[in-house]
């Protein structure tokens, strides 16, 4: 039914209520815990004015300065493509092939037989928050709170705030409304002026769990296989580490797909250290570290779910950053630049060392043409057990220190693909202007006095060449680890305590 908009009744909304339920989904795993709790048994179904509802949403134009508001949660609140959104804006105003023609030929006049009607009636799916629910622990603010009075078995009135109606209104913090599914279509109505007879139907839950939200999102779009997989999982973060997920379809979902992507965006890139110097195809006789062992490193590194049930320590975008908070929503490309940061601020430190090791591997390689400090042929880093112990110790390190770093605000409305190098610049240039690039700026600072020549650099001593000599084969790789953990912890500063807390976690 559509809402009465005459006085004090334009505040309610009069609604129909579908209840699904069976006996056997009480066999389900319930778990508040994981963002899943036990959902309610009815939905409801009402049509708002498409401009109310963007409104009640809180979906507003976002923006990385200053860092992201608390009132967004980064699980639900997803990116928006702009283009998607004014194409969906042209299609209501006049159908379609009308919405495909380009602004000349519309101009032109020769083409309004074009114009059709232009009806989204498909619904809008939502969450109405109830006042107790949770985002980041802000709550919606009690003026805000839309009321939900079930007045029979079939019927139910939606009572709005109070305040509601004014053409400037907006939530005080957290948004009445979550969007589940339709974001993009309610961004076409940005302009609460533009089309203010358009309605939308809209199916409701009332305080469903974020989980279940990400499980609807889930069975509406990909499971049909309306949108691409990938693109999924960055527009809802929550998606990467749901576990029931990860059984049906495995690690290739998610985590082989963004490992593989950084690999190819540290490859690529302009700005990377690696530029070309990743081996992408196997080639014999060529001194760089493979692109799978690149990827297999990620897997092990960032893109990680726990290190193990007793070490709580994840992967910083592949775990939730504890037991009640969900997964970075940081984008594709936002990940990739991150690593990028890190081994350009490591490349740097090392350029401008003078420490007895980087000298005599610039002595010994002096035909290489980048730094052979940082990736000659006796250089660690320029090995897999290298590559693998900076990603391990740097991400271990900044997911304990995740909340002091404040990485949860770190957010960018870029959508494109993790190689996008427009998207990468945007990431790095926020990235070194927050608090954590001076954080792996300080780190990268420690890791350049470590010394990184390899058991085969000569002029090595018996005694140094043994000791280097730990760092090859398989137990290399924890060895490695295990001696930049060590190392840094007795630098001194907050990455130092961050070192000494991962050493101890993981019983180094």
């Amino acid at each position: 039914m559509s809402p009465n908009t005459k006085g004090e009744d334009r505040r309610r909304l009069h609604a129909m209520k579908v209840h699904q339920w069976l006996p056997e989904w009480n066999e389900v795993e319930f778990d508040s815990k994981h963002f899943r709790a036990k959902p309610p048994e009815s939905f409801f179904l009402f049509t708002i004015p498409a401009t109310d509802l963007r409104a009640l949403s809180g979906i507003f134009r976002r923006s990385t300065h200053g860092g992201i508001a608390r009132s967004r949660d980064l699980g639900i609140q997803r990116r928006h493509d702009a283009e998607r959104s004014e194409e969906i804006h042209d299609f209501v105003s006049h159908g379609f092939p009308w919405s495909a023609l380009s602004n000349q030929r519309r101009e032109s006049g020769e083409y309004n037989d074009l114009k059709k009607p232009g009806w989204l009636p498909t619904a809008i799916v939502v969450n109405i928050l109830k006042g107790d629910d949770q985002r980041h622990g802000t709550v919606v603010h009690a003026s805000d709170v839309i009321q939900v009075e079930e007045d029979n078995d079939a019927g139910a009135e939606l009572v709005l705030p109070l305040s509601f109606g004014a053409p400037d209104w907006h939530p005080t913090g957290l948004a009445p409304i979550e969007v589940i599914d339709g974001q993009h279509r309610l961004w076409a109505f940005e302009d609460r002026h533009f089309a203010p007879g358009f309605s939308l139907p809209v199916v409701a839950f009332h305080g469903l769990d974020i989980s279940w939200q990400a499980y609807l999102f889930y069975t509406i779009n990909i499971k049909p296989k309306k949108i691409n997989t990938s693109l999924a999982f960055d527009l809802y973060p929550l998606l990467r580490t749901e576990d029931w997920l990860e059984r049906f379809e495995g690690h290739p979902i998610y985590r082989e797909t963004r490992a593989q992507e950084i690999t190819e965006a540290l490859w690529s890139y302009p700005g990377s250290p690696w530029q070309e110097r990743i081996d992408m195809l196997g080639v014999r006789g060529v001194r760089m570290v493979t692109q799978a062992a690149w990827i297999r490193s990620l897997l092990a590194t960032f893109v990680k779910a726990y290190e193990s049930r007793r070490a709580k320590i994840g992967g910083l975008f592949g775990a939730p950053l504890g037991a009640d908070r969900p997964v970075l929503g940081w984008s594709r490309p936002q990940q990739s630049a991150f690593v990028i940061l890190l081994w350009q601020e490591l490349r740097d430190a090392i350029a401008a060392t003078s420490y007895e090791w980087a000298a005599n591997l610039r002595e010994e390689d002096n035909t290489s043409p980048t730094d052979a400090a940082f990736a000659g042929r006796f250089s660690l880093l320029n090995t897999d057990q290298g590559v693998r112990a900076v990603l391990a110790v740097a991400n271990d390190l900044c997911f304990v220190s995740a909340s002091n770093l404040g990485l949860d605000e770190l957010e960018s409305d870029e959508v494109g693909n993790g190689t996008s190098e427009a998207a990468i610049s945007s990431g790095l240039t926020m990235f070194r202007r927050a608090k954590v690039g001076r954080f792996l700026r300080d780190m990268a600072q420690s890791l350049a006095s470590y010394d990184w020549c390899t058991s085969g650099t000569p002029g090595l001593s018996e005694a140094e060449r043994s000791s280097k000599a730990r760092f090859r084969g398989g137990t290399g790789y924890r060895e490695l680890r295990s001696d930049l953990l060590h190392h840094l912890a007795v630098q001194g500063g907050v990455v130092a305590d961050a070192a000494a807390e991962v050493a101890d976690a993981l019983r180094f």
